[in-house]
């Protein structure tokens, strides 16, 4: 199974709850050191982990770390595609820079990384991928431009994508949560978000584990998860 953005936040816990029920992971991020204090953590609890650094915008990255999972791992059955930034301010200050950055990682991404591991998944039959979109691409905010299309654009390719791919035993879950209470908002500029509001990283991923252990008869193709108390 392969988790991208893995080394903090929602793509962390996915891979957490992943290795607790005994898959082993191919993990990436761009941080190194972040990317390895992970995977250290997540062979401590006994799972088998190959951890590559990659910028899931560049298809070369994206080509060298497939291939360090296929050739240590085998077969991917699962692609989380978690890998996001997010580039914030008002219409008028945010850059061309922050709009192609922003594309690059958050639809650019999911696309290579989907293109490289589905073509197995349809040869074999079967397999699951799921995309971390935002309530944001359904619920733009103030500051949040680029940002919001970005993830708009990522719920149109999925619901796509799950129709593409669904006559080939694949099926393509987008998750749209609400404000969640990771590193994320910090590092990235915006505000942080009050922890009594907003979601725990673990209810994203204690979703995304009961959507890939679906029935293969059924296919999960979108959903929201929001705070109970906004």
């Amino acid at each position: 199974m392969v988790v991208t953005g893995a080394s903090t936040g929602i793509g962390r816990a996915i891979a957490g709850k992943l290795a607790e029920a005994g898959s082993c992971l191919g993990i990436c991020a761009r941080d190194k050191a972040r990317l390895e204090k992970a995977a250290t953590e997540l062979r401590a609890a006994g799972a088998k982990v190959v951890a590559i650094p990659t910028d899931v915008s560049r298809e070369e990255e994206v080509e060298r770390f497939a291939t360090g999972v296929e050739r240590e791992l085998g077969r991917t059955s699962v692609l989380v595609n978690n890998a996001g930034v997010g580039r914030f301010g008002s219409f008028l200050d945010l850059t061309l820079d922050d709009y192609d950055r922003t594309f690059a990682v958050n639809v650019r991404g999911p696309f290579l990384c989907s293109k490289r591991f589905i073509p197995d998944m349809v040869e074999a039959g079967d397999g699951v991928v799921v995309n971390i979109a935002s309530l944001a691409g359904k619920h733009p905010f103030r500051t949040g431009s680029v940002y919001a299309a970005s993830k708009h654009a990522l719920l149109g390719m999925s619901a796509s994508m799950m129709l593409d791919l669904r006559e080939h035993g694949v099926r393509v879950l987008c998750v749209c949560p609400g404000s969640v209470d990771t590193p994320f908002f910090g590092e990235e500029g915006h505000r942080t978000p009050r922890g009594a509001k907003v979601l725990d990283a673990d209810d994203v991923a204690d979703l995304v584990l009961t959507a890939i252990r679906i029935s293969d008869r059924a296919t999960v193709s979108e959903v929201e998860i929001r705070p109970i108390d906004p």
